[in-house]
């Protein structure tokens, strides 16, 4: 027999799990009425599905559940099913039986980025992590990805109390509007001050902030970002620095709150607990009951962020509730592991990559200018164009430090990146924005040869030579570049030792 103590904390003897997040929340008296996470279940006895996943060979779906009722998610099987193609996150499953699933989100009115308005969906692969050492996955939001269900059953409507956290990637983030989860409009459109509750996280600084630069845990209420009273500076909401964060809101009649913390570590801290914004329209509030991840309530998607687990409850949780849910979040060992796999890089190292495509076998990735292409390339070649063939491997400039970036050998201080989904050789500038756009994991090639280069900052794009010229391209997206046919062996390289 456990003790109360380690019971309420989540914690059992070896690969037992005797409480989830929402089982807590039910003790608590606010039962969870969405529930979604693609690492873990969220109840003791939840062994259903948690996500569903896509394959680009041949458009097969699959379900992805946990290895164990209250356990981890099966990441085997996902490798397993995705071997040598791509894979997309279609579905992520309700676990509080409620049906509230969450699907691409449709067109609203900020329009999505495809010619159809639908958002793009996330990479399977975009965010490797482990929990207590076992391998999962979460969902890496690009700007541009969003899921929503605005049929929801359950969510709080008008001004009816609510909860919800998140467990998000501390630092994937930007300033864009708007990395959100929870509660949003029926009808992905704006309609109005009060019409949203949901956790923001980022660096957005056009209505509410925190102290410092950010990212800061906020909530979206609609036309406005709120950090505390007020559309304004709430220096009690602190800029996040941790790798793995909790972030939690929560709203009743008057009142709401926002907590935050390590999610790898320690407890939770209050950063607003007060009166709702005094602006018309907030107090009292007009939520309608949809629920959506990565974006705004009216589709807004240039935001990014990664999203791990979350719930949503049905009435205003105590901070006791609360705490317990974090010392549970805590003992899942959330941790880093690397997004590189296939034939090891070596920082430092001057390299060539060769394509694999039967076309194309003699032709090396190399630059004309700013515009990165394939030319055909041999011991014989000018010195100059052995020069423009090559890569010095450099530690990423940004995003994940187990990625590169790639530095050309004949025009020093100048990477590669993606820029409109073209790659080009550009300096860096000492911006976020270009570190990212300038770091890349690579993984087994796609084709059994060598090396796939899968952008980091959009993992669901890769390497791909078409027409000779360079781009980042997703399997079966809108643009040319994007096409099918050829894929997996137009962005697959072998790498050598550079020509230069």
């Amino acid at each position: 027999m456990l003790p109360r103590s380690l019971k309420m904390l989540g914690l059992g003897l070896g690969s037992l799990v005797s409480a989830g997040p929402c089982d807590l929340y039910s003790s608590g008296g606010t039962p969870c009425v969405a529930a979604h996470s693609t690492t873990r279940a969220l109840y003791s006895a939840y062994s259903g599905s948690l996500y569903q996943i896509k394959r680009g060979s041949d458009g097969a779906t699959t379900t992805i559940s946990p290895l164990s009722a209250g356990g981890v998610a099966n990441a085997a099987a996902q490798d397993s099913f995705c071997a040598n193609t791509t894979c997309v996150i279609t579905i992520i499953y309700d676990q509080s039986g409620k049906g509230n699933h969450l699907t691409q989100a449709p067109p609203g009115g900020f329009d999505g980025p495809d010619t159809n308005g639908y958002d793009n969906l996330a990479s399977a692969i975009g965010a490797p992590v482990t929990l207590n050492g076992q391998k999962a996955y979460g969902v890496f939001v690009s700007p541009g990805t969003g899921y929503r269900n605005n049929a929801a059953s359950g969510i709080a409507r008008g001004d009816a109390a609510e909860g919800m956290y998140a467990v998000l990637d501390g630092t994937h983030y930007n300033g864009a509007c708007c990395f959100d989860y929870g509660n949003a409009e029926t009808s992905s459109t704006d309609t109005g001050n009060g019409h949203m509750e949901a956790i923001y996280y980022g660096n957005c600084a056009a209505w509410g902030t925190g102290s410092g630069s950010g990212p800061w845990i906020m909530a979206d209420l609609e036309n406005g970002l709120f950090s505390g009273s007020s559309a304004g500076n709430n220096a009690g909401d602190p800029s996040i620095s941790h790798r793995f964060v909790t972030a939690a809101v929560k709203g009743e009649a008057g009142q709401w709150a926002i907590h935050g913390g390590n999610a790898a570590s320690g407890s939770l801290s209050k950063y607003y607990s007060g009166a709702r914004p005094s602006v018309s329209g907030y107090n009292p509030m007009s939520k309608e009951g949809a629920i959506i991840l990565g974006i705004g309530g009216d589709n807004s998607n240039g935001a990014q962020g990664t999203f791990y687990e979350g719930v949503m409850t049905s009435g205003y949780p105590s901070d006791a509730t609360e705490s317990s849910v974090q010392a549970n979040i805590v003992a899942a060992k959330y941790a880093v592991t690397s997004l590189v796999s296939g034939p090891a890089l070596t920082v430092g190292s001057s390299i060539s990559l060769r394509a694999t495509t039967a076309c194309c076998s003699t032709r090396y990735i190399a630059h004309t200018g700013d515009t990165v292409n394939t030319q055909v390339v041999s011991s014989s070649s000018t010195t100059t164009l052995k020069r423009q063939a090559s890569w010095t491997v450099r530690a990423a400039l940004g995003g994940d430090s187990s990625c590169f970036s790639f530095e050309s050998v004949d025009t020093p201080g100048s990477y590669i990146r993606h820029y409109n989904f073209a790659l080009l050789l550009n300096a860096d500038d000492g911006t976020k924005q270009f570190a990212e756009d300038a770091t890349f994991c690579p993984m087994a090639g796609l084709n059994g040869e060598g090396n796939s280069i899968r952008s980091w900052s959009y993992p669901t794009r890769y390497f791909r030579h078409y027409n000779n010229v360079l781009y980042v391209a997703r399997n079966g997206g809108v643009d040319t570049f994007d096409a099918t046919d050829l894929f997996n062996d137009d962005v697959s390289w072998v790498i050598s030792t550079g020509f230069a």
